[in-house]
């Protein structure tokens, strides 16, 4: 048996939900609510020592700690509480409706927000976002249809050429600018 790691481990399943082959067995640090939460504190206070702006650094504390939430609605009772505690998780992976309804909604509201906040300054902050906004969309379309990957390895290669997105959205990003006064 291969050493646990603390980060985790996943293997394709094909079958075990609906609409996700992946069997997280073993991901005791990195997914724990604890964690997340320890987490999301350090990173909002960074936030805060950077731009002290207190309600940007709650948002973006929140926002890390979102990511185990999120996942708590779509994984299988897999999401551990604190390490190697209790699992948790509501299934939605078992409902290709739930969970495409849940995705489509959580993009839509949060591409929403950004763009109630914010406007492009110029092409790149108008077509470059726009471009990257399909890519996401169309990527997580390809997912549902493309059936498992054919090993963990080609897994992994998958999530990191996501990566592209990091200084994509950052380049479009930067040609932005805030609206302003901010909705309530």
């Amino acid at each position: 048996m291969a050493h646990p790691s603390l980060a985790g481990h996943v293997r394709i399943a094909p079958g075990i939900t609906k609409v996700s082959p992946f069997d997280f067995y073993d991901y005791p640090i990195s997914h724990s609510l604890a964690t997340a939460t320890g987490w999301s504190v350090p990173v909002g206070g960074i936030y805060f020592l950077v731009r002290r702006y207190a309600r940007g650094s709650w948002n973006v504390g929140l926002a890390v700690l979102s990511h185990w939430v999120l996942d708590f609605l779509v994984h299988r009772p897999d999401l551990p509480l604190w390490p190697r505690g209790p699992c948790v998780g509501l299934e939605l992976w078992d409902s290709w409706a739930a969970s495409s309804a849940l995705e489509v909604l959580f993009f839509g509201a949060g591409l929403a927000i950004y763009l109630a906040t914010t406007a492009p300054r110029d092409a790149i902050g108008r077509y470059v976002f726009g471009l990257l906004m399909a890519l996401l969309f169309l990527g997580w379309i390809s997912t549902l249809l493309s059936g498992p990957p054919p090993s963990v390895n080609a897994l992994a290669w998958g999530a990191l050429t996501m990566w592209i997105t990091v200084p994509w959205g950052c380049w479009a990003d930067s040609h932005r600018t805030v609206k302003l006064p901010l909705p309530a």
